[in-house]
């Protein structure tokens, strides 16, 4: 059973790691590559096009870490609460859907309910008088979106790890703290959210090493002509490089620049979560 996973993680995972030399190459269409050292970083750290995208990631990512990270807490701390076991489940169905939704399909549906002309949105504040807004194209917009459409997606599928969390957590702890006089948010504050700090910090953590991804999925899909400057990301730029002009060397050593960039990211939030929670990846 588990051999179809396996073979995907080679393939897609492991493999690759050996063609990160290509970082270091100048690939030949007859072999063999050319051994060019650092002249691909030397490139890519000149480019001004790659500290925008790199800027337009880190803001991305920065966003999504305050804004998304949060909700799938939220969200199973509120499930956990509901007593009526079928709103639970009907709740439940309707936000883990968005899940099961390709970012095209997404895309597709918030460009057009945020259309200037015809979106739902816009229709809606133009009855209070305000001006129509250009969403997909307003720089300081373009970003949101991509915040609430990832919210949307993404919230009620990654809560369902926070609600295992908390249905392992020892129900005589909740019963002690109700003999405390303990009412039910206190229980909540005391009780939920400590027994969770440990998934909480291991998501975390594992976050943090795709802090640099930004998915590309969702941006390549929202992205245009007019929002390139804000939402062109480091993924887009190496899909871009790689395989519409064929610099295969540079687009991986930005590949490169990116997984080290991620692996400091996970051990820096590793220490720092060792340090506040006692809580790690390992």
């Amino acid at each position: 059973m588990l051999a179809p996973g396996l073979l995907f993680f080679l393939v897609w995972h492991y493999f690759p790691i050996w063609e990160a030399k290509m970082a270091f190459e100048q690939v030949r269409i007859i072999p063999p590559n050319l051994w060019v050292g650092l002249k691909h970083f030397q490139t890519l750290f000149a480019s001004p096009v790659f500290y925008q995208v790199l800027a337009n990631t880190l803001i991305i990512s920065t966003l999504k870490i305050l804004f998304v990270f949060p909700v799938p807490i939220i969200v199973a701390l509120l499930l956990n609460e509901v007593r009526s076991g079928k709103l639970r489940k009907f709740v439940q169905s309707a936000i883990y859907l968005p899940h099961f939704l390709s970012w095209v399909v997404i895309a597709g549906v918030f460009i057009a309910i945020l259309s200037p002309s015809d979106g739902a949105v816009n229709q809606i504040t133009g009855f209070f008088g305000m001006k129509p807004v250009a969403f997909m194209t307003d720089g300081n917009s373009s970003r949101w979106v991509l915040v609430f459409s990832e919210i949307w997606r993404s919230a009620g599928w990654d809560s369902l790890l926070y609600l295992a969390a908390i249905i392992g957590i020892d129900q005589s702890l909740y019963e002690a703290a109700e003999l405390d006089g303990a009412n039910r948010w206190q229980k909540v504050w005391h009780v939920t959210i400590p027994g969770i700090v440990p998934t909480i910090a291991t998501l975390f953590i594992l976050n943090m090493g795709m802090f640099l991804s930004a998915d590309l999925n969702q941006v390549i899909n929202f992205l245009n002509d007019v929002n390139r400057g804000q939402i062109d990301i480091l993924d887009t730029y190496v899909y871009r490089i790689g395989l519409r002009t064929g610099e295969y060397s540079l687009a991986t050593a930005a590949g490169l620049f990116k997984a080290v960039f991620g692996m400091i990211l996970i051990l820096s939030a590793h220490f720092v979560s060792k340090r506040l929670t006692g809580k790690g990846v390992w």
